[in-house]
């Protein structure tokens, strides 16, 4: 990567510019959105040079305002990866779209991994040098459901296995290091449409416990929701995160689940989906939030070589 944007911002000389691209500060538009903190502690500089750089960076970049019709223009590149269902795609508006966080949440055994797996291989469908990025963190992928869905869709089993990427993550540090680094894949050519993590919750929820811990969790997991929402924004992947439900103990009417992570995840989704387990070995999707779409319900199965309507 050419350091010469970089090293047009005020204060940067040629070591800083080589810790700020270490760091992963490698183009004008990462320092503009960077914070003054973050900038100052990767580079070594001052609150007060890290403030300039990015005043610099964002007036280089002119950093105001777009059109709706820019907006418009950047929505056809929008992708919809297909889930199997015909149903649940017509419920997700053809399917899941890039450029934005997807989250499922529902009980163990409700689909939410499958549905990963699927996402895996069905973007290979559209696009055979499709990469898939699966940052797993309860040990949940399996190769060998991989291997039936490419079947089933008649895509080659050793090529589809080789264009996903698997990390697993041992802790939320460590989880939200893996997310981080999706962008430098990116950079190297790799052609990632979609980011799954698998659970995105489970370790931040096993980590922080108490009411003390709440605020501490709540910031770490606001970051890692923001480096995620950077990458479907900045690069048009689809970032598909599962979640847990926990009782309500409130709850006197109606399903008495809600997802974990509160506001914090919630605001970070683009859709969020709830899965529950139907009769009959159904799973039930509902839509429970979309910036286009109505409330709906859609009933699948889980079958050997892939998601199909009920």
């Amino acid at each position: 990567m050419s350091n010469q944007g970089i090293l047009d911002l005020p204060g940067v000389g040629a070591a800083t510019a080589d810790k700020l691209i270490a760091a992963g500060y490698d183009d004008l538009m990462s320092v503009a959105v960077s914070t003054v903190g973050n900038l100052s502690d990767a580079s070594g500089v001052s609150d007060a040079v890290a403030r300039k750089m990015i005043q610099a960076a964002r007036a280089a970049l002119d950093m105001g305002f777009q059109s709706g019709t820019d907006i418009m223009k950047k929505r056809e590149e929008i992708i919809k990866i297909k889930t199997g269902s015909e149903s649940f795609n017509q419920m997700m508006g053809g399917g899941f779209e890039t450029g934005a966080i997807i989250e499922c949440f529902g009980q163990y055994g409700s689909g939410k991994t499958q549905i990963g797996h699927a996402l895996a291989v069905n973007a290979q469908v559209e696009d055979e040098d499709a990469v898939c990025v699966y940052i797993d963190t309860e040990n949940t992928f399996r190769p060998d459901r991989i291997i039936q869905f490419a079947k089933g869709k008649g895509l080659d089993p050793d090529k589809t296995l080789n264009n996903i990427k698997v990390a697993r993550a041992y802790n939320s540090d460590h989880q939200t290091l893996l997310a981080e680094k999706v962008e430098d894949l990116i950079k190297e050519g790799e052609k990632v449409k979609v980011v799954i993590v698998d659970s995105l919750t489970a370790h931040f929820r096993a980590e922080f416990i108490g009411r003390g811990t709440l605020a501490e969790r709540q910031q770490k997991l606001n970051k890692h929701m923001r480096t995620l929402s950077l990458l479907a924004d900045k690069y048009n992947v689809c970032v598909y995160v599962t979640n847990q439900v926990m009782a309500k103990p409130d709850a006197f009417f109606g399903d008495p689940t809600e997802a974990i992570g509160g506001h914090i995840v919630g605001h970070n989704s683009t859709f969020r989906v709830y899965l529950r387990r139907g009769k009959k070995n159904t799973r039930v999707a509902k839509l429970v939030d979309s910036p286009n779409l109505p409330d709906a319900e859609s009933v699948f199965i889980v079958k050997e070589d892939g998601l199909e309507d009920a």
